[in-house]
């Protein structure tokens, strides 16, 4: 199978976040900001509300839901995820929503996960640090990223800490070497993905908090 890092999604990606600031600075104004009044999107006030719940900067739980559906409540993926979060409906259902289709039940399903995921990462001291993890796992899932913190610890690294740590474990459970070893328990992952997906939300996360209080 292709790492990601040979997908020209990939090269998307990078090109447009991280090699061209400046563009990003643009599109930030148009791609982001495609509704008037300094809004995000027209869920703004529904993606604040639910932020409270989980007690998260709205700005990072939109940007989040952008990485995952960009806004478009009808999307499905190849996998049968579906709605602004992305969500199966099985897991869905596990937090009560039926109506994946519903964009606010579809956003608190979503946060609904996002707690459990927070709960589940309670151990990770340092909130920041945290919060990568549980952005991390709601694109691998926690298996994966428990396995990229098992190969952390066995390589010397902080197992604790996503940054420059646990994010380059995820990275290599692409390869053989590191899928294959005795710590891992959930073998394979795209781990460019997950790599990908929380700089991104980060990122984005950064250039919002320069337009928006």
């Amino acid at each position: 199978m292709r790492q990601a890092k040979k997908t020209s999604d990939y090269y998307v990606i990078y090109n447009k976040y991280y090699k061209n600031r400046r563009g990003f600075r643009t599109r930030a104004r148009s791609e982001f900001f495609s509704y008037r009044g300094g809004k995000i999107s027209k869920y703004d006030d529904m993606i604040q509300a639910y932020a409270k719940t989980i007690n998260w900067d709205w700005r990072i739980l939109a940007s989040q839901i952008y990485q995952e559906s960009r806004f478009d409540p009808e999307i499905e993926s190849w996998a049968g995820a579906v709605g602004l979060m992305q969500l199966l409906p099985e897991t869905a259902k596990d937090f009560g929503v039926t109506q994946t289709e519903n964009p606010s039940e579809n956003i608190k399903a979503g946060t609904k996960y996002i707690h459990w995921l927070e709960n589940y990462w309670d151990h990770i001291p340092d909130e920041e640090q945290r919060m990568k993890f549980v952005l991390g796992s709601y694109n691998a899932g926690q298996g994966h990223v428990a396995d990229a913190r098992r190969l952390a610890e066995k390589f010397g690294k902080d197992q604790n800490v996503w940054d420059g740590n646990v994010e380059e474990y995820i990275r290599r459970l692409s390869e053989r070497k590191y899928f294959n070893d005795d710590v891992v328990r959930y073998g394979y992952c795209r781990g460019e993905e997950p790599f990908q997906y929380v700089r991104n939300i980060l990122a984005r996360y950064e250039e919002y908090k320069k337009f928006l209080n």
